[in-house]
């Protein structure tokens, strides 16, 4: 068994591809729309690991997130920096960079409200 992927209910499909390509390195493997009419565009980051799907639904273009049941995580060469980088592009931070025992973490939301949590220290001893 292999996990392909997350699916996003986004409101503005253009908006959230750039999101994730310009913050995350994502590229667009393909796009296309489902038998509902549902906009797809699967992105995927450059090593080919697991994609993200993020889909548009015209029938619910004004969804509203559930708080805090969800969220996605990135392992980043250093938060600080990141944080830094994505501030400078307009990014919401909601939890600026704090040290933790075994590294830094921070949390921003992508431009529909899902939480994204920033780590650094998957290589700490």
């Amino acid at each position: 068994m292999k996990f392909l992927h997350t699916r996003l209910k986004v409101r503005d499909l253009e908006r959230s591809v750039r999101f994730y390509e310009d913050n995350f390195g994502f590229q667009v493997r393909v796009r296309h729309s489902s038998p509902r009419g549902s906009q797809l565009a699967h992105l995927r980051l450059p090593d080919g690991g697991t994609e993200l799907e993020l889909a548009f639904l015209p029938w619910d273009p004004d969804f509203r997130l559930a708080e805090d049941i969800f969220h996605i995580a990135f392992l980043v060469d250093s938060v600080p920096r990141a944080v830094e980088e994505m501030r400078a592009r307009g990014v919401k931070i909601t939890e600026e960079p704090m040290e933790t025992s075994s590294g830094f973490m921070a949390f921003i939301e992508d431009p529909d409200g899902y939480e994204i949590e920033l780590l650094d220290h998957a290589n700490k001893a």
